[in-house]
């Protein structure tokens, strides 16, 4: 797996919008900040421009995910926000060049699709805070933004959270994936499915049924992607539904059931996804992941 080099002050971050639509007031404080730390920000053409629910027609939107790909001054993407549309365009991207002139890639939610597809090229990527997360209600820097920096720019990296219910001890080290549940559940049988074989497998999601997360578990378990983890992470399942006849167990207990043949480790409530702290990782990477009776410790691998 090829890291990315570590951005530095001077050089380029274009940011892009692959998916949903986005108002300008959700990005050009990112901008102000990053060119206030030294970088050169550029914002892609298409990038406030909305077509229905998407920033721009498909054409548009890959024209500027291409051309921030293809650039070989640009040292990171960050993806304006996520929303629905990525996979409209993924299978048009052209990633030939990229890896001669890879550099990171920021985003989380619908930008799992393209985590998927820069990992299967043996490139690393960041899940972690868009531009609309940067800053908390005062406007200061939010966590989200200071751990993401602290991994573009090659900082250590470890954290260390609280206990919770349904945790599984143990001490294991593999590559880091995984994303949001509902697409990495979509890609199962196409050419960017997930491949999870020795991998520490990190999950979250947003606005679901208790019922419908319970089947994409299930859809994992039964195509073996549960089956030979290092480690699994839960991570935040924020705004969950239920039936008006309850489905009967919260997200820790469907997802504890599932993985309860097997024996590696398993962290439940990282806070990473969709709630106010989405603390950054970076997939593709070698992350040690402790779980013990007291705390959980993540940390990069140096």
């Amino acid at each position: 797996m090829k890291t990315p080099s570590s951005i530095k002050p001077g050089d380029k971050i274009r940011i892009v919008s692959p998916a949903g639509k986005v108002a300008e007031k959700y990005v050009m404080p990112a901008v102000e900040w990053l060119t206030q730390q030294g970088y050169k920000v550029e914002l892609g053409k298409h990038v406030f421009d909305a077509h229905f629910q998407f920033a721009g027609t498909d054409a548009e939107r890959l024209e500027d995910l291409q051309t921030a790909l293809d650039d070989p001054e640009t040292a990171a993407i960050i993806c304006s926000r996520g929303g629905y549309g990525t996979v409209r365009i993924i299978d048009k991207l052209d990633c030939s060049n990229y890896r001669k002139h890879s550099k990171w890639l920021v985003g989380f939610s619908d930008i799992t699709i393209l985590h998927t597809c820069i990992n299967n090229l043996g490139v690393a990527t960041i899940h972690g805070a868009m531009p609309r997360y940067f800053f908390d209600d005062n406007n200061q820097p939010t966590e989200n933004l200071e751990t993401l920096m602290q991994i573009l720019t090659g900082q250590p990296v470890r954290y260390k959270i609280k206990k919770q219910d349904f945790n599984r001890q143990g001490i294991t080290v593999g590559e880091l994936v995984g994303g949001n549940l509902s697409i990495i559940s979509s890609l199962q049988g196409t050419r960017y499915e997930l491949d999870t074989r020795g991998k520490i497998l990190f999950l979250e999601d947003i606005d679901e049924f208790l019922y419908h997360t319970d089947r994409m578990i299930y859809q994992l378990k039964l195509s073996g992607k549960l089956e030979n983890l290092a480690g699994l992470i839960v991570g935040d399942f924020t705004d969950m539904k239920d039936n008006e006849s309850p489905f009967g167990k919260t997200v820790h207990e469907i997802i504890a059931e599932a993985v309860a043949e097997f024996d590696y480790p398993v962290c439940f409530g990282f806070p990473a996804g969709h709630d106010k702290r989405n603390l950054a990782l970076a997939f593709g990477e070698k992350w040690e992941l402790e779980v013990s009776e007291q705390e959980v410790m993540l940390g990069i691998v140096d």
